[in-house]
């Protein structure tokens, strides 16, 4: 099985043009998204931490996506950017949880193929930003992040094919990629990671 996914829609150029609009609202939602990566990679380990060959990974993500989020908050300081009061729901992350099942082990399965899927339109998206920033330090930093996101993405199915066959891992992934297209598809369209 392929470990790079490929996703069925692209960002729309109008999701660009609005992040480069109002860049300092997008490091603020960017800052927030690294934090919960964090998170939720410490959150499967403390779900499940009886899934030995998995965990170094898991503590590894958990520390590198902690390492984005300090990296996103010196820029913002840089800037004269605070961090927001609150970190406010994401619905793109709440849809697609919302279609995990409801078994463990499938919940397990669906949790993991959804954090691929999250990360790799995090790459896609800081891809964009990168090609569309001037060349300089935040050019290169985005450059960086599409790099490390596509590696995470490509890990959460690695990680599932340790404990589900391949031919089920590829079906479901299928099922949640174009349930994640439409879910990209109906958001508005605003200067944020998702």
């Amino acid at each position: 099985m392929k470990l790079r996914v490929d996703l069925k829609v692209d960002s729309k150029k109008e999701w660009i043009n609005a992040v480069l609009e109002d860049f300092d609202s997008f490091l603020q939602d960017h800052a927030n998204c690294e934090r919960k990566a964090s998170a939720m990679a410490m959150s499967f380990v403390a779900k499940f931490p009886d899934r030995l060959e998995i965990l170094p990974e898991l503590i590894d993500t958990a520390i590198e996506e902690l390492e984005h989020f300090k990296s996103v908050y010196e820029i913002m300081r840089e800037r004269g950017i605070e961090l927001p009061k609150e970190m406010g729901p994401d619905p793109y992350v709440n849809q697609l949880i919302e279609k995990c099942r409801s078994g463990r082990q499938e919940r397990f399965m669906d949790r993991l193929l959804l954090a691929s899927l999250v990360e790799t339109r995090g790459a896609e998206r800081f891809r964009l930003v990168y090609e569309n920033l001037d060349q300089g330090p935040l050019k290169d930093f985005y450059r960086n992040l599409w790099a490390s996101e596509a590696k995470h993405g490509e890990s959460f199915i690695r990680m599932a094919l340790n404990y589900f066959e391949e031919a089920d891992v590829e079906k479901r992934m299928n099922e949640l990629n174009e349930f994640e297209a439409q879910v990209i598809e109906s958001l508005p369209i605003c200067p944020a990671l998702h």
